[in-house]
Protein backbone atom coordinates (compact mmCIF):
# COMPACT_ATOMS: atom_id res chain seq x y z
CA UNK A 1 0.00 0.00 0.00
CA UNK A 2 1.51 3.34 -0.99
CA UNK A 3 0.23 6.69 0.34
CA UNK A 4 1.56 9.91 -1.17
CA UNK A 5 1.29 13.63 -0.37
CA UNK A 6 2.49 15.46 -3.51
CA UNK A 7 2.83 18.89 -1.88
CA UNK A 8 5.31 18.19 0.94
CA UNK A 9 8.76 19.82 1.11
CA UNK A 10 11.67 17.71 2.35
CA UNK A 11 15.30 18.27 3.31
CA UNK A 12 18.16 18.11 0.88
CA UNK A 13 19.53 14.55 0.78
CA UNK A 14 22.92 14.00 2.38
CA UNK A 15 24.22 11.55 -0.21
CA UNK A 16 24.49 13.72 -3.32
CA UNK A 17 26.47 11.18 -5.34
CA UNK A 18 23.93 8.38 -4.92
CA UNK A 19 21.08 10.56 -6.13
CA UNK A 20 22.90 12.22 -9.00
CA UNK A 21 21.49 9.82 -11.64
CA UNK A 22 21.65 12.23 -14.56
CA UNK A 23 21.96 11.30 -18.21
CA UNK A 24 25.31 12.42 -19.61
CA UNK A 25 23.88 13.97 -22.75
CA UNK A 26 22.92 17.65 -22.46
CA UNK A 27 20.28 19.37 -24.54
CA UNK A 28 20.42 22.84 -26.00
CA UNK A 29 17.25 24.86 -26.01
CA UNK A 30 15.48 24.92 -29.36
CA UNK A 31 12.71 27.21 -28.17
CA UNK A 32 14.20 30.46 -29.50
CA UNK A 33 17.58 32.17 -29.88
CA UNK A 34 16.69 34.70 -27.17
CA UNK A 35 15.43 32.22 -24.58
CA UNK A 36 16.69 33.06 -21.08
CA UNK A 37 17.58 29.44 -20.33
CA UNK A 38 20.66 29.73 -22.59
CA UNK A 39 22.13 32.49 -20.38
CA UNK A 40 23.79 32.27 -16.99
CA UNK A 41 25.31 28.80 -17.55
CA UNK A 42 22.50 27.03 -15.71
CA UNK A 43 23.41 23.34 -15.51
CA UNK A 44 21.41 20.18 -15.01
CA UNK A 45 23.23 19.63 -11.71
CA UNK A 46 21.93 22.93 -10.35
CA UNK A 47 18.37 22.18 -11.49
CA UNK A 48 18.59 18.75 -9.88
CA UNK A 49 19.65 20.20 -6.52
CA UNK A 50 17.01 22.93 -6.59
CA UNK A 51 14.19 20.46 -7.22
CA UNK A 52 15.59 18.00 -4.72
CA UNK A 53 15.37 20.77 -2.12
CA UNK A 54 11.76 21.42 -3.25
CA UNK A 55 11.01 17.72 -2.69
CA UNK A 56 10.27 17.33 -6.42
CA UNK A 57 7.20 19.58 -6.23
CA UNK A 58 5.03 18.57 -9.23
CA UNK A 59 3.61 22.05 -9.83
CA UNK A 60 7.12 23.44 -10.06
CA UNK A 61 8.21 20.64 -12.41
CA UNK A 62 5.21 21.30 -14.65
CA UNK A 63 5.96 25.03 -14.66
CA UNK A 64 9.61 24.43 -15.59
CA UNK A 65 8.53 22.15 -18.45
CA UNK A 66 6.62 25.02 -20.04
CA UNK A 67 9.65 27.32 -20.28
CA UNK A 68 11.39 25.67 -23.24
CA UNK A 69 12.22 22.32 -24.83
CA UNK A 70 15.53 22.01 -22.97
CA UNK A 71 13.84 22.31 -19.58
CA UNK A 72 11.07 19.98 -20.76
CA UNK A 73 13.65 17.32 -21.67
CA UNK A 74 15.27 17.59 -18.23
CA UNK A 75 11.88 17.28 -16.56
CA UNK A 76 10.99 14.16 -18.57
CA UNK A 77 14.36 12.43 -18.11
CA UNK A 78 15.16 13.33 -14.52
CA UNK A 79 12.66 15.35 -12.50
CA UNK A 80 9.49 13.32 -13.08
CA UNK A 81 11.42 10.11 -12.44
CA UNK A 82 12.70 11.43 -9.11
CA UNK A 83 9.19 12.65 -8.26
CA UNK A 84 7.76 9.16 -8.80
CA UNK A 85 10.57 7.49 -6.89
CA UNK A 86 10.15 9.82 -3.93
CA UNK A 87 6.36 9.62 -3.73
CA UNK A 88 6.01 5.85 -4.14
CA UNK A 89 9.46 4.26 -3.71
CA UNK A 90 8.35 0.65 -3.18
CA UNK A 91 5.87 0.81 -6.04
CA UNK A 92 8.51 2.28 -8.40
CA UNK A 93 11.07 -0.31 -7.33
CA UNK A 94 8.58 -3.06 -8.13
CA UNK A 95 7.61 -1.56 -11.51
CA UNK A 96 11.30 -1.46 -12.49
CA UNK A 97 12.32 -4.79 -10.96
CA UNK A 98 12.21 -6.50 -14.36
CA UNK A 99 15.37 -4.59 -15.27
CA UNK A 100 13.85 -1.70 -17.21
CA UNK A 101 15.37 1.75 -16.66
CA UNK A 102 12.12 3.40 -17.67
CA UNK A 103 8.41 2.70 -17.36
CA UNK A 104 5.71 2.16 -19.95
CA UNK A 105 4.41 5.49 -21.20
CA UNK A 106 7.29 7.57 -19.69
CA UNK A 107 7.87 9.09 -16.24
CA UNK A 108 5.86 12.24 -16.91
CA UNK A 109 2.72 10.21 -17.65
CA UNK A 110 3.21 8.10 -14.53
CA UNK A 111 3.80 11.19 -12.40
CA UNK A 112 0.53 12.67 -13.63
CA UNK A 113 -1.32 9.42 -12.98
CA UNK A 114 -0.12 9.41 -9.36
CA UNK A 115 -1.60 12.79 -8.50
CA UNK A 116 -4.32 13.62 -11.05
CA UNK A 117 -7.92 12.41 -11.20
CA UNK A 118 -8.85 12.77 -14.86
CA UNK A 119 -12.62 13.09 -14.40
CA UNK A 120 -14.61 12.73 -17.61
CA UNK A 121 -16.51 14.77 -20.18
CA UNK A 122 -19.84 14.22 -21.88
CA UNK A 123 -19.52 12.02 -24.96
CA UNK A 124 -16.05 10.97 -23.74
CA UNK A 125 -14.90 7.65 -22.28
CA UNK A 126 -17.86 7.31 -19.93
CA UNK A 127 -20.29 9.13 -22.18
CA UNK A 128 -23.07 10.49 -20.01
CA UNK A 129 -21.54 12.66 -17.25
CA UNK A 130 -19.25 15.66 -17.08
CA UNK A 131 -16.86 15.96 -14.09
CA UNK A 132 -13.72 18.07 -14.31
CA UNK A 133 -10.32 16.56 -13.65
CA UNK A 134 -8.33 17.79 -10.66
CA UNK A 135 -5.18 17.23 -8.63
CA UNK A 136 -5.53 15.15 -5.48
CA UNK A 137 -3.80 15.80 -2.17
CA UNK A 138 -3.24 12.16 -1.29
CA UNK A 139 -3.42 8.95 -3.29
CA UNK A 140 -3.07 5.38 -2.10
CA UNK A 141 -2.15 2.68 -4.60
CA UNK A 142 -2.31 -1.01 -3.77
CA UNK A 143 -0.95 -4.08 -5.53
CA UNK A 144 -3.22 -6.26 -3.39
CA UNK A 145 -6.30 -4.29 -4.48
CA UNK A 146 -5.16 -4.63 -8.08
CA UNK A 147 -5.74 -8.40 -7.94
CA UNK A 148 -9.48 -7.74 -7.55
CA UNK A 149 -9.57 -6.03 -10.95
CA UNK A 150 -8.11 -9.01 -12.80
CA UNK A 151 -9.80 -12.09 -14.21
CA UNK A 152 -8.75 -15.32 -12.43
CA UNK A 153 -6.57 -16.37 -15.37
CA UNK A 154 -4.73 -13.02 -15.16
CA UNK A 155 -3.99 -13.00 -11.43
CA UNK A 156 -0.25 -13.45 -12.03
CA UNK A 157 -0.15 -9.98 -13.61
CA UNK A 158 0.88 -7.08 -11.38
CA UNK A 159 -1.53 -4.13 -11.23
CA UNK A 160 -1.46 -1.20 -8.82
CA UNK A 161 -4.86 0.50 -8.36
CA UNK A 162 -5.80 3.63 -6.43
CA UNK A 163 -8.65 4.03 -3.99
CA UNK A 164 -11.64 5.66 -5.73
CA UNK A 165 -11.65 9.46 -5.83
CA UNK A 166 -15.17 10.25 -4.60
CA UNK A 167 -17.41 12.79 -6.32
CA UNK A 168 -20.56 12.95 -4.21
CA UNK A 169 -23.95 13.52 -5.85
CA UNK A 170 -22.38 14.18 -9.24
CA UNK A 171 -23.79 11.25 -11.17
CA UNK A 172 -26.28 11.59 -14.01
CA UNK A 173 -29.79 11.04 -12.64
CA UNK A 174 -31.66 11.73 -15.88
CA UNK A 175 -29.99 9.84 -18.74
CA UNK A 176 -30.67 6.30 -17.58
CA UNK A 177 -26.96 5.76 -16.92
CA UNK A 178 -26.00 3.47 -14.04
CA UNK A 179 -23.49 6.11 -12.88
CA UNK A 180 -25.80 7.96 -10.52
CA UNK A 181 -25.47 9.58 -7.11
CA UNK A 182 -21.97 9.18 -5.68
CA UNK A 183 -19.41 8.52 -8.42
CA UNK A 184 -15.87 7.23 -7.90
CA UNK A 185 -12.93 7.50 -10.30
CA UNK A 186 -9.95 5.20 -9.95
CA UNK A 187 -6.71 4.76 -11.84
CA UNK A 188 -3.85 2.32 -11.93
CA UNK A 189 -0.81 1.00 -13.74
CA UNK A 190 0.37 -2.46 -14.82
CA UNK A 191 3.89 -3.75 -14.43
CA UNK A 192 5.37 -4.88 -17.76
CA UNK A 193 2.02 -4.56 -19.53
CA UNK A 194 3.50 -5.46 -22.91
CA UNK A 195 4.01 -9.06 -21.76
CA UNK A 196 1.00 -9.28 -19.44
CA UNK A 197 -1.74 -11.89 -19.62
CA UNK A 198 -4.33 -9.08 -19.72
CA UNK A 199 -2.92 -7.66 -22.93
CA UNK A 200 -2.69 -11.13 -24.43
CA UNK A 201 -6.37 -11.77 -23.64
CA UNK A 202 -7.46 -8.39 -25.04
CA UNK A 203 -5.77 -9.22 -28.33
CA UNK A 204 -7.07 -12.78 -28.24
CA UNK A 205 -10.64 -11.52 -27.77
CA UNK A 206 -10.17 -8.96 -30.54
CA UNK A 207 -11.12 -6.12 -28.21
CA UNK A 208 -11.60 -2.79 -29.96
CA UNK A 209 -10.00 0.52 -29.08
CA UNK A 210 -12.19 3.46 -28.16
CA UNK A 211 -12.86 5.22 -31.50
CA UNK A 212 -11.97 8.76 -30.35
CA UNK A 213 -10.67 8.98 -26.79
CA UNK A 214 -7.01 8.55 -25.77
CA UNK A 215 -5.38 7.90 -22.41
CA UNK A 216 -5.40 11.20 -20.47
CA UNK A 217 -1.93 10.41 -19.10
CA UNK A 218 0.09 9.23 -22.13
CA UNK A 219 -2.25 9.80 -25.13
CA UNK A 220 -2.20 6.12 -26.14
CA UNK A 221 -5.20 4.19 -27.47
CA UNK A 222 -7.46 2.52 -24.90
CA UNK A 223 -9.25 -0.83 -24.66
CA UNK A 224 -12.66 -1.06 -22.98
CA UNK A 225 -12.45 -3.85 -20.40
CA UNK A 226 -16.24 -3.97 -20.10
CA UNK A 227 -16.67 -4.52 -23.83
CA UNK A 228 -14.01 -7.25 -23.62
CA UNK A 229 -15.96 -8.85 -20.72
CA UNK A 230 -12.89 -8.73 -18.49
CA UNK A 231 -14.28 -6.99 -15.38
CA UNK A 232 -14.73 -9.46 -12.49
CA UNK A 233 -17.37 -8.93 -9.79
CA UNK A 234 -14.57 -8.68 -7.25
CA UNK A 235 -13.76 -5.22 -8.66
CA UNK A 236 -17.16 -3.86 -7.52
CA UNK A 237 -16.69 -5.42 -4.10
CA UNK A 238 -13.22 -3.90 -3.72
CA UNK A 239 -14.46 -0.44 -4.74
CA UNK A 240 -17.61 -0.55 -2.61
CA UNK A 241 -19.68 -0.05 -5.77
CA UNK A 242 -22.99 -1.32 -7.10
CA UNK A 243 -22.78 -4.52 -9.13
CA UNK A 244 -22.63 -3.88 -12.88
CA UNK A 245 -21.88 -0.18 -12.29
CA UNK A 246 -18.13 -0.35 -12.81
CA UNK A 247 -16.29 0.32 -16.04
CA UNK A 248 -12.62 0.78 -16.85
CA UNK A 249 -10.21 1.14 -19.73
CA UNK A 250 -6.58 0.08 -20.18
CA UNK A 251 -4.25 1.86 -22.59
CA UNK A 252 -1.40 0.42 -24.66
CA UNK A 253 1.07 1.53 -21.97
CA UNK A 254 -0.81 -0.24 -19.18
CA UNK A 255 -2.46 2.78 -17.56
CA UNK A 256 -5.88 1.96 -16.14
CA UNK A 257 -8.72 4.48 -15.84
CA UNK A 258 -12.15 3.66 -14.42
CA UNK A 259 -15.44 4.84 -12.97
CA UNK A 260 -17.98 3.31 -10.59
CA UNK A 261 -21.24 4.18 -8.85
CA UNK A 262 -20.49 3.99 -5.12
CA UNK A 263 -22.73 2.34 -2.57
CA UNK A 264 -23.86 4.46 0.40
CA UNK A 265 -21.28 4.15 3.15
CA UNK A 266 -23.48 2.05 5.43
CA UNK A 267 -24.10 -0.43 2.59
CA UNK A 268 -20.51 -0.62 1.33
CA UNK A 269 -19.27 -1.41 4.84
CA UNK A 270 -21.17 -4.71 4.85
CA UNK A 271 -18.87 -7.73 4.38
CA UNK A 272 -18.84 -9.38 0.98
CA UNK A 273 -18.09 -12.98 0.07
CA UNK A 274 -17.04 -12.10 -3.49
CA UNK A 275 -13.44 -13.14 -4.12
Amino acid sequence: MHCMNPWGFGQLGSDFTAKMMLVAKHYRCTHSSSCLCTKGHLSEDVIFLVFQHLNWNPRMIATLSCVCKWFDEIAKRVLWKEFCRTRAPKMMQDLQSCGSHSVDGNWKALGKLLIFCSGCSKNGLFNSINIEGHFVQKTRFSRTSGKSFLMPQCRNDVLYVSDPCEHLDQGDEDSGSCFRGDVGFFRGVFKSFSVSRVKHMLIERKAEFHPTEMCPYCKAKMWNMLQAKMIPKSACARLGAYNDCTEYYVCLNGHLLGICSLLPLTDSEEPSDVE
